[in-house]
């Protein structure tokens, strides 16, 4: 997985609360974005689906401050999580990599590996 993604703050100062363990952080972001993308995935019309999938899984990176050099580049590397998953790796050690290869801290890297699994291999969501 290449650096393809940093952390943009917001443009409006907010508040940032500091938890004292970045895996606190990482399953945080991947809760979060399983039970969004999971709600807008079960209002979304089956025949939209890839579609919806796609512009919902951009829309929430972005809402987190999550930018990517294009959209193709931010799938092929949602589908890359979904192909280590495949491979059996666990979510944590895909989102380790996922901050290890990028700029996004833990919560951003769960992040990530959430809103993937929610809108490109729903089969890993548990």
């Amino acid at each position: 997985m290449t650096s393809l993604f940093t952390y943009a703050p917001a443009a409006v100062a907010t508040p940032q609360v500091r938890l004292s363990s970045p895996l606190r952080s990482l399953f945080a972001g991947l809760i979060l974005a399983v039970a969004l993308l999971g709600v807008a995935a079960e209002t979304a019309p089956a025949a939209h689906a890839d579609a919806d999938n796609t512009s919902n899984f951009l829309g929430a990176l972005t809402s987190r401050g999550i930018t990517y050099g294009s959209s193709q580049a931010a799938m092929a590397a949602a589908h890359e999580v979904c192909d280590e998953l495949d491979q059996g790796k666990q979510v944590t050690d895909v989102a380790n990599d996922v901050m290890a290869q990028s700029n996004l801290d833990g919560y951003h890297a769960g992040f990530f590996v959430g809103a993937s699994i929610a809108a490109m291999c729903p089969r890993h969501s548990q």
